[in-house]
């Protein structure tokens, strides 16, 4: 995976996560409150029913305590008022009294006339529950309620029914009513199922937010992307075409270097040599005079090439270090220029990265090469410390300074020392002014070979 990807990627996937982090931790909040809801009002529903059980059954006895409380047990006429009651007291299409008795006969059965006078003790329900049999002993422990399925006389289907069951213990009767629970569960689902929707609603309305939100920051970052991709592009452009004028301006100088300087120095020794020759063949005085001048010319071009090698690749900076180094080119430097020029270092006796010292070493050179061409300068001065473990050269010249901001911006020495000192993570400041200009070149510990010692830094 290239860098890009792994940008787009480290900044996109966890937006993609968090976005489903959040959308499932509100679903699983609203989901849980939403049914903790609905388990309430279904809680709710079936007490209601309970309450209205209680209520129906209490009107029951009300209607027969009359007759039920003046009777024997083997009043026969009694049993049969209290029968006529029950079968009338209906209310609705599936809400009646039945009764049995204690053996489980069926007395009253308003809804399913084939049941009185049978016995359903060991009748079951689908679910194996023996119905009739437990609601006498819920009558027989003074009343209670039973859940169970029963047909529904309106839809003709089993369905979950709640029954509450009290004895009339003087005719070994067990009295009951109940409500049938299908509605309540109707609606219970009915809630999940608008809870469902209201789910999905909500996860596709995240999902429309969320969706376009990571389209558009990915589209962002591919835009940001592209942008600095070209702006690499451009800036790795101008630096290989600033790569390309160095070189080329080297050339020049070399170029120019070889035809004003050696050039004419070998010619002039060609000159000399010729003379003599001509004067040794001719037996003419002066032979060894021609020979002499062509000598010392001769001379003069190897200072010449000495001095054009060590401008390339100066031996000293290998050999001696960057002290040695700096030494032999600022004397160079003010021998050719006339130009008095300082130096104050520290020995550090090869302990910097040969790149560094390299890089320093080219930093000094570019500047008082600029001294030369443009500052008008009398006096430089070179100091060479280190600071809090860290390598400064900081070179200070008494010449005119900077015209503008625009020629320390676009000079391209300028730009060659900076992205020098930058690559060792170090930096370059400049101050200028009328009465001078001030560089300061600083390079981090890491150009250390080895940590230095005070005996060693002296």
């Amino acid at each position: 995976m290239q860098l890009r990807h792994q940008i787009l990627a480290l900044a996109t996937v966890p937006l993609i996560l968090a976005i489903v982090a959040v959308t499932w931790l509100i679903t699983w909040q609203s989901t849980n409150l939403a049914r903790a809801s609905i388990d309430t009002f279904e809680r709710n529903m079936l007490q209601a029913k309970q309450d209205e059980l209680l209520n129906l059954t209490n009107l029951a006895l009300s209607a027969i305590d009359g007759i039920y409380a003046n009777a024997g047990p083997e009043d026969e006429e009694a049993k049969e008022q209290v029968k006529a009651i029950l079968n009338a007291l209906d209310y609705g299409e599936d809400g009646y009294f039945f009764v049995y008795d204690y053996d489980g006969v069926n007395v009253v059965h308003p809804r399913q006339t084939y049941r009185p006078g049978q016995n359903w003790l060991d009748l079951y329900d689908p679910n194996g529950d023996r119905v009739i049999y437990n609601l006498i002993e819920k009558a027989k422990e003074g009343g209670g309620l039973h859940q169970y399925l029963w047909e529904k006389p309106s839809a003709g289907v089993m369905a979950e029914k709640v029954s509450f069951a009290v004895g009339l213990d003087k005719w070994e009767w067990m009295l009951g009513t109940g409500v049938y629970l299908d509605d309540v569960y109707a609606q219970t689902a009915a809630a999940h199922e608008d809870l469902r929707k209201t789910i999905n609603s909500t996860f596709l309305t995240v999902v429309l937010i969320a969706v376009p939100a990571v389209l558009l920051v990915f589209a962002w970052l591919m835009g940001l992307n592209l942008h600095e991709r070209r702006m690499a592009d451009h800036k790795l452009k101008e630096l290989t075409q600033r790569v390309i004028d160095t070189q080329e301006e080297e050339r020049t100088r070399i170029a120019r270097e070889l035809h004003d300087g050696i050039s004419q120095i070998l010619i002039g020794v060609r000159y000399a040599i010729d003379l003599a020759r001509r004067k040794v063949e001719s037996g003419a005085e002066g032979a060894p005079e021609a020979i002499g001048k062509g000598a010392d010319a001769l001379n003069g071009a190897i200072k010449e090439v000495r001095r054009l090698s060590h401008d390339l690749r100066p031996g000293a900076l290998d050999d001696l270090g960057l002290s040695a180094a700096l030494e032999a080119l600022i004397h160079n430097f003010a021998e050719r220029t006339g130009i008095k020029v300082s130096l104050e270092a520290v020995a550090f006796k090869n302990m910097l990265l040969p790149e560094a010292r390299t890089a320093l070493y080219r930093v000094a050179q570019e500047a008082l090469n600029n001294i030369d061409r443009h500052a008008a300068a009398t006096e430089v001065t070179i100091a060479l410390s280190s600071p809090h473990g860290r390598v400064q050269m900081v070179i200070t010249d008494n010449g005119k300074g900077f015209s503008s901001d625009n020629d320390r911006k676009s000079g391209l020495g300028l730009r060659n020392m900076q992205e020098r000192m930058a690559h060792f993570g170090g930096s370059m400041l400049v101050e200028t002014s009328p009465s001078g200009t001030t560089l300061r070149a600083l390079l981090p510990k890491s150009v250390f070979i080895r940590q230095p010692r005070l005996a060693e830094v002296a």
